[in-house]
């Protein structure tokens, strides 16, 4: 199998792998962005802010429905072994849905107290649903992963993003516009993308699980791949509640308005992530896996970081100087707090989208017990950045230490994957000074145009025009991207 070296072309499988995922994502965001300006002036950011409060919770109690023997489904070497993981992890699902019911029923009075939310309370009981819906996919993305059906991930992110957006916009437009319709449409989004890889599954692999998945078989891999949930889950758990705990201790200190500014700050900040770091973190977890044993992953590893930090670092940093202004012209004036959000989140943005793909070399070395720690320290930063944020009365402070603390643990936790993976640290520090030193003079420019005090939409043309010069400089200096421009059509194709 060609494994996935940053200077081959992206015919390669790795590459393809990628585009093919990455064909679905960008569908489903270029949805998600026409939409996004109709949807913030139908939807207010209490809407925002209430959805956002339940995906949430969602996501924390997510994380066991599995136990994380997902991540397991790519690794055994026999697809039967691989069928008994896939079992195991359907009947944790549908354990685990079942058991949140009577916890949620005792936990619901404190939690919507902490919350200040009480319309929160009309939702609650589809979290079970939601659990079941959600960690189904979550099993199913794996198989689909393991057996290189990328297409039909791809083809399930537009589905569930078009079911999605289209449920929010038509309910809008008929005036009936709330946070309780964001959180049913996007529930039904994932039912029916799940729904779609289930229905390909079973008419795929229906016959193979009845003849290979048996009690003694998943007991087998419970035993075997044991160090998941001792580990992954925890992990995993800590690193989601430090991904959501701004999220409920904005809403503890100031308000859901607040929560609804920073979810869309957020969510456009992590776009780069959203269409490309995703699809090469999944895809780059299966290679990895293999490059281990043939001891390329060094090269493999310095590859991918730097791609990573070439595509990232500069159009982030554009935000600094643009993110108000962007967001006012796009969203409409009541966003225009979230674009200061966006404007301090960049800096962390480019140190989370490059770290974040290769952050796979904990599971694939084993070493779940170190991204345990790793997790739980980003826990603890992410908490004392809102905290502090929110004794002083300030939620943009809050951000600010947010951003800064995030920016140095991820800046960090990647010299430390690099590292792990055989890549010496000077290289990985001269990587990112690189990319720093190209950005300056863009950085440069756009000081100079806040010091005149340009007009915003200005401000925002100047940086697009920096923007396509420095896209235009990756083409003709780096052979890989050249490459990736010219094949993509063929590449989609193919």
């Amino acid at each position: 199998m060609t494994l996935p070296n940053m200077e081959s072309s992206p015919r390669t499988p790795f590459f393809r792998d990628v585009f093919t995922l990455v064909k679905g994502t960008t569908i489903s965001l270029i949805i998600s962005v026409l939409a996004s300006p109709i949807l913030t002036r139908l939807y207010g950011p209490e809407a925002f802010g209430l959805v956002t409060l339940f995906t949430s919770i969602t996501s924390i109690l997510g994380i066991a429905a599995c136990l994380s023997y997902e991540l397991a489904i790519v690794l055994p070497k026999s697809d039967e072994e691989a069928a008994n993981v896939f079992g195991l992890c359907m009947l944790s699902v549908v354990f685990f849905s079942f058991a949140t019911i009577p916890l949620l029923f005792v936990l619901k009075e404190p939690l919507l107290l902490f919350l200040k939310a009480p319309h929160l309370g009309l939702f609650l009981w589809l979290i079970p649903p939601t659990l079941l819906v959600s960690g189904t996919f979550l099993a199913l993305n794996y198989w689909n992963t393991r057996t290189n059906k990328f297409y039909r991930l791809s083809i399930a992110r537009v589905i569930a993003q078009f079911s999605t957006t289209g449920t929010q916009l038509g309910v809008g437009f008929l005036g009936l516009a709330s946070g309780g319709v964001l959180i049913g449409a996007n529930i039904l989004g994932q039912l029916v993308s799940t729904f779609i890889l289930w229905l390909q599954i079973m008419r795929d692999d229906l016959f193979f699980f009845k003849q290979n998945i048996t009690r003694k078989g998943m007991t087998e891999v419970f035993k075997r791949y044991s160090n998941f949930p001792k580990y992954e889950v925890p992990g995993s758990l800590i690193n989601t509640l430090s991904w959501q705990i701004p999220i409920f201790m904005l809403s503890y200190f100031f308000s859901t308005t607040i929560v609804g500014y920073y979810s869309l700050g957020m969510m456009v900040v992590t776009y780069p992530m959203a269409l490309i770091g995703s699809s090469i973190s999944q895809v780059f977890f299966q290679k990895a896996a293999i490059a281990i044993h043939e001891g390329s992953l060094p090269i493999i590893f310095e590859n991918t970081y730097t791609f990573l930090m070439k595509i990232s670092m500069f159009p982030l940093l554009l935000l600094t100087f643009i993110g108000q202004d962007l967001f006012v012209f796009i969203f409409g004036p009541s966003w225009s707090e979230a674009g200061v959000y966006i404007q301090i989140l960049s800096i962390w943005a480019v140190f989370y989208f490059v770290a974040s793909p290769i952050s796979s070399i904990l599971s694939i070395k084993g070493r779940q017990k170190l991204g345990f720690w790793l997790s739980s320290l980003a826990l603890i930063t992410r908490f004392l950045s809102i905290y502090l944020g929110g004794i002083l009365g300030s939620a943009i402070l809050s951000i600010l230490f947010f951003s800064l603390f995030g920016a140095v643990s991820y800046g960090f936790g990647g010299i430390l994957f690099m590292h792990l993976a055989g890549v010496k640290v000077q290289k990985t520090v001269r990587i990112i000074f690189a990319n720093l030193l190209v950005f300056l003079p863009a950085g440069a420019i756009m000081a100079m145009s806040k010091i005149l005090k340009l007009n915003g939409i200005i401000e925002i043309i100047l940086a697009t025009i920096l923007l396509l010069i420095y896209f235009v400089y990756l083409i003709k200096t780096d052979a890989t991207i050249r490459d990736m421009v010219v094949n993509y059509r063929s590449i989609i194709k193919g």
